[in-house]
């Protein structure tokens, strides 16, 4: 841990200008209606304040690549594969079409475990983006680094068993097949080159996994919006999510919500049952029952 404890608290500053047309590539991207004139989505800070790595900057994996000089932000963590394991957000106020975009991020924390297939290493990164110089939304962000898997090693995640998603207990659900086109187009709107993705040779034969992987943050974003169906545009105070499992493109995803307490517990589900993603959120005051 002390190799890496310098990395602690470097900051990173990024800014952009949120425009009326990335709100419609979003909307189309998610196949939902466009809200009214001037609302922005939540969860569409995601498409902002992205990493602009030039391509001869890329690792093999598409991400961009990491080294011990300043221009790094992310330190060279010794294990190759990365992936976004969780965020807790926190929706402060609205963003806002038109608006200069600012995003602050800090890495907070880097711890490491010995996990189920070798040793993890876990990434903090907290993000605090602000829409015309006033905080908007606050992020923790877990990223998990693990080593490459062994040579015959059982594709990643397993085969679809022969159970099936349970809809019951459930106050609202929905399922989808992410294809291809969902995958690249979320990938576009979020500038993610991470081969997984879009590279099926790359995914199956170098990552081990069974097919393209749908994005850990698409998986939210798709949460996210049938909260939105529920509950209207921009209701949510909080909201936090943790991958269990990946979704794989091309099989069928489940999602629901329920209600629990004040807010709501949500998941994504594979066809089989197979839990993809846990999920939980909070409404502003005004809107609790």
């Amino acid at each position: 841990m002390s190799e890496w404890a310098s990395w602690i608290g470097r900051d990173e500053v990024r800014h952009d200008r949120l425009g009326e047309a990335l709100v419609k590539r979003w909307c189309a991207t998610l196949d939902r209606d466009e809200p009214l004139a001037g609302v922005v989505p939540q969860g569409l800070h995601w498409c902002l304040c992205l990493p602009d790595a030039m391509t001869a900057g890329l690792g093999e994996d598409g991400h961009p690549a990491r080294d011990d000089s300043p221009e790094s932000f992310l330190p060279p963590l010794p294990l190759p594969r990365r992936m976004w394991a969780a965020s807790t957000v926190e929706f402060v106020a609205p963003l806002q079409v038109g608006a200069a975009i600012e995003r602050v991020s800090r890495i907070t924390a880097i711890t490491t475990k010995q996990g189920g297939t070798g040793p993890l290493f876990f990434a903090v990164v907290n993000h605090e983006t602000r829409c015309n110089g006033v905080v908007a939304v606050r992020e923790a962000q877990t990223l998990v680094y693990r080593q490459a898997s062994p040579a015959g090693a059982d594709a990643v995640p397993p085969f679809p068993g022969t159970g099936c998603f349970d809809a019951s207990g459930w106050d609202l659900t929905n399922e989808l097949v992410p294809a291809e086109t969902l995958l690249f187009r979320y990938s576009a709107l979020t500038f993610n080159s991470h081969r997984i993705h879009y590279d099926l040779a790359y995914a199956t034969g170098v990552e081990g996994y069974r097919g393209l992987v749908v994005q850990g943050p698409l998986v939210a974003s798709l949460v996210l919006d049938l909260a939105r169906r529920k509950l209207g545009e921009q209701a949510l105070a909080h909201f936090a999510f943790r991958g269990v499992s990946p979704a794989i493109c091309g099989e069928g995803l489940h999602l629901a919500l329920r209600k629990s307490g004040e807010g709501l517990e949500l998941g994504a589900f594979a066809g089989d049952g197979r839990p993809v993603m846990t999920a939980s959120c909070s409404t502003i005051p005004s809107l609790r029952a």
